[in-house]
């Protein structure tokens, strides 16, 4: 039997381009969810276990790690009430000096447990999914902590990538919680858990962020350039910081308004310049550029049906889209058939991808689709 290669993991809880969530110093567009945990905590109803709910990319695993902060800042005697300061508190904020925070910025906090995917069975690279193992982890974490006294704070990250042995031995532990323990649950698709887990924990719901927060946002993370149409951002990333720092690594304003270029003759098509985009996505290193692709003909497809009921999404995401998309879908019936398509395309592209078929031809394939839609 082969040894496992010692292979660094990257880690699968940060967006690349952007800070880990542990070291973001502040949450933007999120006062609403924070002000229901700091009313919960500061009335003696403190939830041992919180599903923190929203879109992916728009805070959830930095306002985990922003309770996990106050939590311990204000980390009380045994058997001593919440002080006057924390139950009267209307921030998460805390020191950045604070001992506690230092030791968190550094992965060193022993009140802390991140539970995460690790590595696959080889030690090659990370495993798809959180396996029991892992939760084992966590269990002995528990089991040693409990000697230290002092509140612990369990990090899930995320809940949806739990496999069902996994999930299940969790739900074991939300079921009979360890004393002085806050489970921290980051889920991005909710209704996908196991229902005895979510029965288990109260709901922090997130918001896709404002144009001005996601400004702010990327600001403090060092990620946005200030020539960066912020707008057409906020618009083509849902409202997602994580999104928002994807498309800005990977170029995708500048890729979707050259798609809306394409696109701009419908149903006429101009087979050169589709040809051309189609084989920026080919060959093993544009990987990312075609999953980038893939996701920029979904949202165009889902801004184009929805078109056809609220009017064109404002503010554009791309010059002279409001016209394109107007002229595509001018009423509620062109927008069922663009939803139609949506559904349909986006099943043809997991396929795709499944088997591997050849980017290039993916992606010529949906937007002739696309162009047979228009007419």
């Amino acid at each position: 039997m082969k040894a496992a290669k010692n292979t660094e993991m990257p880690d699968p809880t940060r967006v690349e381009g952007a800070p880990h969530p542990r070291d973001t110093l502040r949450l933007y567009g999120q006062s609403r969810a924070e002000a229901d945990f700091l009313h919960a905590y500061g009335t003696g109803r403190l939830h041992h276990a919180w599903l923190l709910t929203g879109p992916r990319g728009v805070g959830k695993a930095t306002l985990a790690w922003q309770i996990a902060k106050f939590l311990l800042a204000h980390n009380e005697d045994d058997g001593a009430l919440p002080d006057h300061r924390a139950a009267s508190a209307r921030s998460l904020a805390t020191d950045p000096e604070a001992p506690a925070n230092r030791r968190i910025h550094a992965g060193s906090e022993p009140a802390v447990f991140e539970l995460k995917r690790g590595a696959n069975a080889t030690g090659t690279g990370l495993s798809r999914d959180i396996r029991v193992d892992e939760v084992r982890k966590l269990k002995s974490f528990l089991h040693l902590s409990a000697a230290e006294g002092g509140r612990r704070v369990v990090i899930i990250d995320s809940a949806d990538d739990l496999n069902i042995q996994a999930a299940n031995a969790l739900l074991k532990l939300l079921e009979e919680p360890p004393e002085r323990v806050t489970f921290l649950l980051v889920a991005h698709q909710p209704a996908q858990l196991l229902p005895t887990i979510r029965s288990r924990c109260r709901e922090l719901r997130l918001a896709s962020l404002l144009p001005e927060d996601m400004a702010q946002a990327l600001g403090a993370a060092e990620a946005l350039e200030p020539e960066v149409d912020t707008l057409a951002l906020a618009a083509l990333s849902a409202g997602s910081v994580g999104e928002a720092v994807r498309l800005l690594n990977l170029d995708g304003l500048d890729t979707y308004a050259k798609l809306v270029g394409v696109l701009a003759g419908l149903p006429r098509l101009d087979r050169p310049k589709v040809l051309a985009l189609a084989d920026t996505v080919s060959g093993k290193q544009n990987e990312t550029k075609f999953d980038l692709m893939l996701d920029l003909l979904d949202v165009f497809m889902a801004r184009t049906a929805r078109a056809g009921v609220t009017g064109p999404p404002l503010p554009e995401a791309a010059p002279n889209e409001a016209q394109l998309l107007s002229r595509l879908s001018p009423d509620p019936l062109a927008a069922m058939k663009w939803a139609a398509l949506h559904h349909e395309l986006g099943a043809r592209a997991r396929h795709g991808r499944s088997v591997n078929l050849d980017p290039a031809a993916l992606v010529l394939d949906m937007v002739l689709s696309m162009t047979s839609a228009a007419r």
